[in-house]
């Protein structure tokens, strides 16, 4: 018999059983449906990702204080004076308070407090909704003015204009001069949307919160960054006596070791779905079994008629491999459609569908049920003539 004869028979046999070949199929489906969404939500969180990180250049340095005390302290005047170099473009220095009491009328809720100066924001590629963001007078004379992100004040006031109300950031009243535009997820470690921006050295007094420990700077281009990095790296290397007193990562870095962290989680789920497939297999091998005991007879026959050993072999061999391509195909199916569909259910978890990988794992389907489906047509091909004939 060919192989499309041998197909015929295999799908005929399949549907005189439907809700068992279900059954049957259910493992493949499972694995191979989770294997498209995960690996979906995988690579379209490294766009995102990827997204984020060029929303904010490539030319941005984040310098971050390890140690305590004077020997690792950063002094916010000398800092800035390394903007007369070249290679360095802008310098935002910060000071993050997190989960302060904000409070305006009877409303009072937690969110981070910023302390910075007037670079951040276009270091952050954000934007001014209304009123002003920090600014040099702020800065010398300590004023008590706050920025509000998009989500706070929304939170707060609603449709209505914030500017010039006073609110209690905890026990201090700062009067409120700015709203940024909404800026969606940010990846770095502080959202515009939800904090609250203050003058750094007011943050320091007010606050009492220490010493400078995250710095952003910014080079004039992508290819000076590296002579960026070297440069700044010099400088806290002689301030602090010491290379360890610090970390530098530059954007590629960061991105890097997010996209490598978020593809080691959805590889090891990945490799959890493919526990289905095989566990699938095993089903696909136990119902085979059932379905040699019970064709026994038709073996018989099959062989006493003149059908060689490898005939018996390849039918029950392409019938494995159908119900694992049959489930394969609706696993494939599936899968597609909730990575399509996740998005709506989470719009904060964007997919990206990738032909490959379903390919793929269709094709380690049918490989499953080829590998598993062996032993029972094996099994069936060895079946004596005369002891089939014999079978009730």
């Amino acid at each position: 018999m060919n192989p499309i004869e041998l197909v015929s028979m295999a799908l005929r046999t399949i549907a005189s059983s439907p809700m068992r070949t279900l059954l049957t199929m259910l493992g493949v489906i499972i694995g191979v449906s989770s294997v498209i969404t995960l690996v979906s939500i995988g690579q379209g969180t490294s766009a995102q990702i990827e997204k984020q990180y060029e929303s904010l250049g490539t030319n941005l340095l984040v310098v971050n204080v390890l140690g305590n005390g004077r020997a690792t302290q950063l002094d916010y005047n000398d800092l800035m004076q390394l903007e007369q170099l070249p290679e360095i473009n802008s310098i935002a220095p910060t000071m993050v308070k997190s989960g302060s009491n904000i409070k305006y009328d009877r409303r009072q809720e937690k969110y981070t407090v910023v302390g910075t100066n007037d670079r951040y924001l276009p270091l952050m590629k954000g934007e001014l909704s209304a009123g002003r963001f920090v600014i040099d007078a702020d800065m010398e004379f300590r004023n008590p003015v706050a920025i509000f992100g998009s989500t706070v004040a929304k939170d707060y006031f609603g449709s209505l204009d914030p500017i010039g109300e006073d609110i209690n950031i905890d026990g201090i009243v700062f009067t409120i001069v700015g709203v940024l535009k909404e800026k969606g997820s940010s990846i770095s470690g502080v959202s515009l949307d939800n904090s609250v921006f203050v003058p750094l050295e007011t943050a320091r007094r007010a606050f009492k919160l220490g010493n400078i420990r995250t710095t952003y700077l910014e080079a004039p281009t992508k290819d000076q960054l590296s002579m960026t990095q070297s440069t700044i790296t010099q400088y806290l290397t002689y301030k602090f006596k010491s290379s360890s007193g610090f970390q530098i990562m530059n954007q590629d870095e960061l991105m890097k070791a997010r996209v490598e962290a978020a593809s080691t989680l959805t590889n090891q789920l990945i490799a959890v779905a493919c526990i289905s497939l095989l566990v699938g297999g095993i089903g696909i091998m136990n119902i085979m079994l059932v379905t040699v005991s019970e064709r026994t007879r038709e073996i018989g026959i099959r062989k006493s008629i003149g059908a060689k050993r490898r005939n018996i072999l390849m039918q029950f061999l392409i019938e494995a491999t159908v119900i694992s391509g049959l489930g394969g195909i609706i696993g494939l199916l599936l899968g597609s459609g909730l990575s399509l569909a996740w998005p709506m259910i989470n719009p904060k978890q964007p997919t990206q569908l990738s032909l490959e990988v379903g390919l793929y794992a269709f094709l380690f389907s049918v490989g499953v049920g080829m590998i598993f489906g062996l032993y029972p047509a094996n099994k069936a091909s060895k079946l004596r003539p005369i002891d089939a004939l014999r079978s009730d």
